[in-house]
């Protein structure tokens, strides 16, 4: 008897190695990509997986052996893998099929009924146990477990409802041991080895995803000036850098751009292209993955590039370039850079379709600050040459002089908006208006500097300070009959410049100040327009964390301040 249930147990054993094998090779040809450790199948999913583990699992009958007209099997293996890695009803569709074969292949069979019914229950109680399995369905130790008792089940069931009760004895006697042992710890062996498939799946695709990433963070700050020479070669050093492949090379719609790696000595920058398939792939814009000298058609006989996969560089509907992978006799080209060099066009296109939204925005930008800058107020204009002339008799040198700083003022707004400038050139300006204010209105208007010493070299967007102090002017201290003052702090603290423009005035009550920066409404009157556009400014440029603080109260005057990060003037 123990030799036989030793020579049973080896031939289990043995069989269950070969439909491992047969297992795992199925599942790999499945539609499975979106499993993987701690993920459930979709449900268009699991009916696929049930009909495939039921099946699974008939295989399993046929891959036992037969002793006293019984099946010694190894269905309990899948049945028991299926109803953890799908759920209930991979369970128990997986469990019914295979069940059932059992049934319809021995009707009428002394065991057939037990047999039947216990892989039913392993593979729906296998189910119902992976919904407890939150961080990972294909749990080992619940394979165990669910196997273990299970199989122990299923021996019982035979003993209780074959009939007659000796042979059900004798068939337990030398089929327990090897089935509980041999479809536990295949399921054990089964489960771990899906977990490691997948498991390593989801890494090799966390890899792929960082390399992306990786690409494209490297690749944006260059990209978003354009595609040419200087960019294109920069783009092209960071993927050779980062891909394995033979040479990376980035063309135009009619010359390379750039090329890295192998072909170097024909595949010239900035000479016309060479390859027919570059040259359809941007008349078309349909990627294409080549893999002979033929296909890829370059006009050099001795060139060493044997494949390549290209995909186009659009900007809307226009087909503006193409990057290419290369490989070599040496270096292959697989799917999985095919993959990623379309990813990569998708990415550079999106890149470079910011770049053309980028530029809009700062042509609006420029539009928009020489609108402010020819937006001088005639009464201001006409008020100012009014108090220039009562001058000309009684103060000719007085006259003079403020006639200067109308002249530099008005210089300053007539002047080319695009770019940065110098702090200290826009205080010059707002020193030149508030001496014309201080001519007109007399002590009614104060000007407090408050500089730290250097941060008049220091460039920042124009017309950033000069409305916010003409703001505080008109609408704070010249509404109150005894005037005020108005300061200006400037200063660098922890990396960031500080300015701060600070009046004495008649201030504003919490409504008026939140409809000061709204930017349509009935609300948004030109008088305040300048406020407005520098904090739209602020916002473009800096971002959302560098726009305009205000602080205001009725009769207590306005704070008004703005952040901008200095090692970002710096690169103005």
């Amino acid at each position: 008897m123990f030799e036989y249930i030793l020579t049973l147990l080896v031939t289990l054993v043995g069989r269950f190695g070969a439909m491992l094998a047969i297992g795992l090779f199925v599942l790999t040809l499945a539609p499975l990509g979106k499993l993987g450790v701690g993920r459930r199948p979709d449900r268009k999913y699991r009916w696929m997986l049930g009909v495939l583990f039921g099946l699974l699992g008939i295989m399993g009958t046929y891959g036992g052996d037969i002793v006293f007209e019984s099946y010694a099997n190894l269905r309990g293996v899948y049945v028991i893998t299926g109803g953890l890695l799908g759920g209930p009803l991979v369970g128990f569709l997986s469990g019914l099929i295979a069940g059932g074969h059992r049934f319809l292949i021995d009707i009428g069979g002394f065991s057939t009924i037990p047999c039947s019914l216990a892989t039913l229950l392993e593979g729906t109680a296998a189910g119902y146990v992976s919904l407890h399995l939150k961080d990972n369905n294909l749990n080992w130790r619940a394979a165990l477990i669910v196997g273990l008792v299970g199989e122990s089940i299923h021996q019982i069931m035979v003993l209780s409802m074959a009939k007659p009760f000796d042979q059900a004895l004798e068939l337990v006697k030398v089929i327990a041991v090897p089935m509980i042992a041999v479809n536990t710890f295949g399921a054990v062996l089964f489960v771990q080895t899906l977990h490691l498939l997948f498991e390593y799946r989801s890494n090799r695709d966390s890899n792929r995803i960082n390399q992306v990433m990786a690409i494209a963070n490297r690749t944006v700050s260059h990209l978003r000036f354009g595609l040419n020479e200087k960019t294109a070669r920069e783009t092209a050093r960071i993927i050779w850098e980062l891909v394995p492949v033979a040479a990376v090379d980035i063309a135009g719609r009619t010359r390379v751009l750039a090329h890295i790696g192998a072909a170097e000595d024909h595949h010239v920058p900035g000479r016309p292209l060479r390859t027919k398939a570059t040259k359809k792939v941007l008349e078309t814009g349909i990627p294409a993955f080549l893999r002979s000298r033929e296909e890829i058609g370059c006009d050099n006989e001795n060139c060493p590039l044997t494949s390549a996969v290209l995909a186009p560089l659009r900007k809307g509907d226009r087909v503006v370039g193409c990057l290419k992978l290369y490989g070599t006799d040496d270096v292959q080209l697989q799917k999985v850079h095919f993959e990623l060099a379309k990813g990569l066009g998708d990415l550079f296109s999106t890149q470079l379709e910011l770049q053309d939204i980028q530029t809009k925005n700062q042509l609006l930008a420029r539009a928009e600050i020489r609108r402010l800058q020819t937006q001088i107020n005639p009464h201001f204009l006409f008020n100012a040459l009014n108090t220039i002339g009562s001058f000309t008799r009684t103060k000719p040198d007085r006259a003079r002089s403020l006639l200067a700083e109308l002249a530099m003022y008005m210089r300053r707004n007539l002047e080319d908006g695009d770019g940065f400038t110098r702090i200290g050139a826009e205080l010059d300006q707002i020193r030149s208006y508030l001496k014309i204010e201080q001519a007109r209105f007399g002590d009614r208007v104060h000007c407090e500097w408050r500089l730290e010493d250097g941060v008049e070299d220091i460039e920042i967007p124009p017309l950033i300070i000069q409305p916010l102090v003409e703001n505080g002017v008109k609408h704070g201290i010249l509404k109150r009959e005894e005037g005020g003052a108005i300061a200006v702090t400037i200063a660098r603290t922890n990396g960031l410049l500080n300015v701060t423009i600070e009046d004495d005035g008649v201030g504003m009550d919490a409504g008026t100040l939140h409809d000061l920066l709204m930017s349509e409404g009935e609300y948004a009157d030109d008088d305040h327009i300048g406020v407005r556009n520098c904090n739209q400014r602020l916002e473009q440029i800096y971002g959302p964390s560098h726009t305009l603080s205000i602080v205001s109260r009725p009769d207590r005057g306005t704070r008004v301040s703005f952040t901008i990060p200095c090692e970002q003037t710096a690169m103005a």
